[in-house]
């Protein structure tokens, strides 16, 4: 699995960059054949609380999963989005068993 991190217009710090590393790894227990993850990170402005934006792509054999979320921290964003992916690939899965 390659995993993609893309900070725009800012460095992602390693503590973060570490934290998305872990977290995408566990993708893998709900559907093991994910070619590629590309996460995009990007601070909206103003300056304002809920201003972390992260997306996450996730892209697996025919077909593209996506989740978006803005939140206060990446932390938090990542995590809803990484939710988000999860309901999505059991979904994915549960389609291609039936097929």
């Amino acid at each position: 699995m390659d995993v993609r991190i893309q900070a725009i217009h800012f460095d992602a710090s390693e503590q973060l960059e570490a934290f998305i590393m872990k977290k995408v790894a566990k993708l893998e227990k709900y559907y093991d054949d994910i070619k590629k993850v590309e996460v995009s990170l990007k601070v909206v402005k103003p300056e304002t609380a809920g201003n972390k934006d992260a997306g996450v792509k996730l892209l697996v054999p025919n077909d593209e999963l996506y989740a978006n979320k803005v939140c206060d921290t990446f932390e938090e964003a990542i995590d809803l989005c990484l939710e988000a992916l999860e309901k999505q690939l059991v979904k994915y899965k549960e389609k291609q068993r039936s097929k």
